[in-house]
């Protein structure tokens, strides 16, 4: 099973996103309050509709009648975005895709970011899109990440320390170190083979996949 949230952040290059969306084939869309409005935008129908519904005029709601709607109080201590993720985290899907995260506030965009860097929500395949970049965690033992000769692939350690990390297939080989939360060590690197292996022993480490421009 796979699922769709869509934030009300910044929706970039839009045929880009729907290419992505129909190569998918996604069995649960989650509009984010305001972000629901997307779903008109890439021909979706939202099956949920989560949020204090501060963003949703009643026009917006009568768009959206055939959806179920999961309302929160405005104050409370998780972002609308959040417990999106929170509820479909414990359906246990195969894969989760959001959109709309990046863009608009900055202290939002880096919070969006943060939140699959949970523990609780970093051994699940949480992916952010942002026009063709894809942002995802890797945890230990690694994982293989696909893509073409000549793609960019950054790799960020988050919750301190990334520790003995080592990769294959990248111009920029790490061979058994450490990179510390605030290092720029793993930023722009490039494919040099179809597939890169990246692979650490403890931490969290952020990859955002950006494909070459033909």
């Amino acid at each position: 099973m796979k699922a769709l949230i869509l934030a009300k952040g910044e929706l970039n290059k839009v045929d880009v996103v729907q290419q992505r969306i129909c190569a998918e084939s996604f069995d649960l869309i989650i509009g984010v309050d305001g972000g629901t409005r997307y779903a008109h935008i890439l021909n979706l129908t939202p099956d949920i509709i989560i949020g204090d519904m501060d963003s949703l005029t009643d026009l917006d709601r009568q768009k959206f009648n055939k959806a179920e709607y999961m309302r929160y109080p405005v104050d409370k201590d998780e972002t609308d975005l959040e417990l999106a993720l929170q509820y479909v985290v414990k359906m246990k899907v195969e894969k989760i895709v959001m959109i709309g995260v990046m863009g608009g506030r900055m202290d939002m965009t880096i919070a969006n970011i943060m939140l699959i860097s949970q523990i609780k929500m970093a051994t699940h395949l949480i992916e952010i899109w942002h026009g063709e970049q894809t942002g995802f965690v890797i945890n230990p033992p690694g994982k293989a990440v696909y893509g073409h000769t000549g793609d960019t692939i950054s790799i960020i350690p988050l919750n301190g320390v990334a520790s003995a990390v080592t990769t294959k297939g990248l111009k920029y080989a790490l061979n058994n170190e450490n990179l510390f939360q605030g290092s720029v060590r793993g930023i722009s690197n490039m494919f040099t083979e179809s597939s890169a292996h990246i692979i650490l022993d403890s931490g969290l480490l952020l990859a955002v996949h950006t494909p070459r421009v033909s």
